[in-house]
């Protein structure tokens, strides 16, 4: 086994994948970091498999994981998808979002990746592929935990794919950290909602960086579901976003903070959806 290949096909990919275990470079914006003065191998390079990258019709809508950053802000995609093009114009600088890619980003699992809460309020599920078929999962199913996930030994990820059904409506993402940019966030939330003759007919909130996986706001989706534009934030419970939510106390914030963060940040999210 050599110790770096970059594979043209997703049948070669999962060739080399069944001959053992190999780390998976698509971006490398994650990888590179992480592993200290050598990147040792073997490698799978996965950016010269053109049919993991791009945006397809699919029942839905069908991301490439290995679809860049820039390439999913620059995309012409529809309302529901803004928060995830907000975020992506967001990830590090514009070489970071040129390079990193979404399935790299869900791969690798932080309690503060950006693409995770826009992608939970569209209920986007993870597409598996390894020698013994495919498989899919509820991006709520796969991130299990910080740096873990539902990846099995000889899987890639190789798309990220949306229902039709939960297309409709506009989205919005908010995000606060140190600065606006280049920055970790402290907490972050993504918001979709749909209206119905002036209410709130469908609505769906994801909070991420206040616990080891981003997470939906169930009771606050329901207790705002119906309700007049102009009495949704008076409905938004700041005890019902705190029971969600498991914040630590780390370098960049209290969980204290992250708590009044969220929910300030699930207001104005919420607000700019609606519009």
């Amino acid at each position: 086994m050599r110790d770096y290949v970059r594979p043209q096909t997703l049948s070669e990919v999962i060739a080399h994948l069944a001959q053992g275990a190999q780390r998976l470079l698509a971006g490398g914006t994650d990888l590179y970091p992480t592993a200290g003065r050598k990147l040792t191998g073997p490698v799978l390079d996965l950016t010269g498999v053109d049919e993991l990258r791009g945006f397809r019709a699919a029942n839905g809508l069908r991301i490439g994981a290995a679809t860049t950053w820039t390439d999913i802000a620059e995309a012409a995609l529809p309302p529901a998808l803004h928060a995830l093009q907000q975020a992506a114009r967001q990830v590090g600088g514009r070489q970071i979002q040129n390079a990193g890619t979404i399935g790299g980003n869900l791969c690798n699992a932080s309690p503060a990746a950006d693409g995770v809460p826009p992608l939970l309020v569209v209920d986007a599920q993870v597409e598996l592929v390894s020698s013994l078929g495919t498989r899919h999962l509820p991006l709520s199913k796969f991130i299990s935990g910080p740096r873990k996930t539902a990846l099995a030994p000889g899987e890639v990820l190789t798309a990220v794919t949306i229902p039709e059904t939960s297309l409709g409506g506009r989205s919005a993402f908010e995000k606060l950290g140190a600065r606006t940019h280049l920055v970790i966030s402290i907490a972050m939330v993504a918001a979709r909602v749909r209206l119905d003759g002036g209410r709130i007919g469908d609505i769906a909130i994801a909070v991420g960086s206040c616990s080891g996986v981003a997470v939906r706001l169930a009771a606050v989706e329901q207790a705002v579901k119906g309700a007049r534009l102009d009495q949704v934030v008076g409905l938004i419970c700041p005890e019902d976003v705190a029971a969600a939510l498991s914040p630590i106390d780390d370098v960049r914030a209290t969980a204290t903070y992250r708590i009044k963060a969220a929910v300030e940040l699930v207001t104005r999210a919420v607000a700019e959806a609606a519009r």
